[in-house]
């Protein structure tokens, strides 16, 4: 399926429904789909051919949303742009990814400017929305864009190779790479989504998390149930509770830190959330502790996903029940793994060697399957070391239980080696985040001359709580070790976090090298 076939099916099912619902205003399946019709055959105008790459700077934006529809009903590639990242490294996806066309929105304008003179492969910048905000020269309007559309014959084209989207890695590690989805890849994660949670009646999903990310992706299987998605147009906790309870929301999508602050927030205990089937966790590891809590306090809703960009969301999947025991009791064991391979992908554990290990054992989390991308755009080095030994390399590190529950316990890169030990960031952060005053923490490796990396945890403190260091270290010993507990604690006011809520351990290391304590 292309991106706009699911467009399409929620068009058949009820072409006057609620398709995309921002701040109390609604666009009809049929409105969506007439607008994205236009935009196809106005990007057509411009000369954009099927295959030819069109990327998108924006916030959280139904009309910016509806060009992903639009862009596919030509027969091109979407490519989403963090507009949070450095203008720099922008300027560098656009280039990487070909890029022919940018739409963006206005708040962007300076970023679009300073930008724009070294791209001149792109040949058509298109401004979103009102005039207002940094005027850039040489964009389009949204409205000349639109009216220059000449052909009256909507246009419908085919995928070239089933492209799909085109989606930026970050660049932490070197230069940022481009992951290439195709429709197949996107179809067997929408087939795993609605294999493996719950879908009670037409859907409503809400998407405070960016759409640039998995909150968008996971928009696609709600369209094909012919579902209504509220879109928030900035995070605010305090307003996800309300609309979830206005809009009776069945399901919706936040990474770890967000729902720490929705546990923290006052309003959480006088909110009505009996309408919710499925809140999604993921996109980092989860205290097990706050799961806890949250399946107490937000219900019996909550459902773990794991994937990455180049296998989108569903590598493995925890639905509500298989949070419980048969008891009815909640299965804490279990709560700390990322559930269970899903329904259409093989999943197993790699040694250096290339040999599979037996359960227990860990290695690197490797997966075979239709969700697997084709490989990076332009990048056979990458494409190589990615697929070796015939399977998909995550970088995670993890084992398979005897129950094949996955259970992922680092990232290969966060990995601290002190006194000749391994000690799996992830670890000492479920530690630390199980003392009643911690709200969030973040652990990493520093140089050390005695232990060759020493544990650091930097923590950030609930509401009205003040942790102190000595505890918080005592306490961590008790639970997993001497060895392990950090060796330092630092008490922040917030951790950095990237525009999906993923703590930035890279900025957090980096401030701690340089001599500093807590940014800003």
């Amino acid at each position: 399926m292309r991106l706009v076939d699911y467009l399409d099916k929620g068009f058949s099912i009820a072409p006057d429904a609620p398709c995309l619902t921002t701040d109390g205003e609604t666009l009809t399946y049929g409105d969506v789909r007439a607008l994205a019709g236009r935009i196809a055959n106005a990007l057509s105008a411009c000369g954009v051919r099927p295959g030819d790459k069109v990327a998108i700077i924006s916030g959280n934006d139904p009309v910016a949303f509806t060009c992903v529809f639009g862009i596919s009903r030509a027969g091109a590639v979407w490519c989403p742009i963090n507009p949070r990242n450095e203008a720099g490294e922008n300027r560098e996806l656009l280039d990487l990814f070909d890029c022919s066309v940018v739409v963006y929105a206005p708040d962007y304008g300076s970023l679009v400017s300073a930008i724009k003179p070294e791209l001149p492969h792109v040949h058509t910048w298109v401004r979103l929305g009102q005039p207002g905000g940094t005027e850039t020269a040489g964009s389009l309007s949204w409205h000349e864009f639109l009216d220059a559309a000449t052909s009256s014959t909507d246009i419908d084209e085919p995928a070239v190779d089933d492209l799909a989207m085109i989606v930026g890695t970050g660049g932490t590690s070197g230069r940022p790479k481009g992951v290439m989805l195709q429709g197949s890849n996107l179809e067997a994660m929408t087939a795993i989504t609605l294999m493996s949670y719950p879908f009670a009646g037409r859907p409503v999903y809400l998407a405070l998390a960016p759409l640039t990310h998995a909150a968008g992706v996971l928009c696609f299987p709600i369209m094909a149930y012919g579902g209504e998605i509220v879109i928030m147009r900035a995070p605010d906790v305090g307003r996800f509770l309300k609309l979830i309870e206005q809009h009776r929301v069945t399901h919706t999508f936040l990474p770890p830190t967000v729902i720490y602050m929705v546990l923290a927030h006052d309003a959480l205990e006088t909110t009505d959330l009996s309408s919710l089937q499925c809140f999604w966790y993921g996109a980092a590891p989860m205290s097990v502790a706050r799961l806890t809590e949250a399946i107490q306090r937000i219900g019996p809703v909550m459902a773990q996903l794991f994937g990455q960009t180049e296998a989108p969301m569903m590598i493995s999947t925890m639905a509500p029940a298989d949070h419980f025991n048969p008891d009815g009791s909640p299965a804490v064991d279990r709560l700390s793994s990322a559930g269970r391979p899903s329904p259409l992908t093989t999943v197993a554990i790699m040694g250096a060697d290339g040999a599979l290990l037996a359960p227990g054992e860990h290695g690197e989390i490797v997966v075979r399957g239709s969700l697997v991308m084709p490989g990076y755009y332009k990048n056979d080095e990458e494409n190589a070391t990615a697929s070796r030994f015939g399977w998909h390399h995550t970088g995670d590190i993890g084992y398979l239980d005897d129950d094949n529950f996955l259970y992922v316990v680092d990232r290969a890169k966060d990995m601290i080696i002190t006194g000749g030990f391994n000690v799996y960031s992830t670890e000492v952060e479920q530690a630390a985040l199980s003392h009643p005053d911690v709200q969030d923490c973040a652990v990493i490796g520093l140089p050390d001359d005695k232990w060759g990396e020493r544990v650091v945890a930097v923590v950030q403190s609930r509401p009205g709580r003040h942790p102190d260091p000595e505890q918080v270290v005592a306490h961590v010993k008790s639970r997993i070790g001497s060895v392990k507990a950090p060796k330092e604690v630092l008490v922040w006011a917030d951790l950095p976090r990237s525009r999906v809520g993923k703590v930035l351990k890279t900025e957090i290391k980096a401030t701690l090298l340089g001599g500093g304590e807590q940014p800003g």
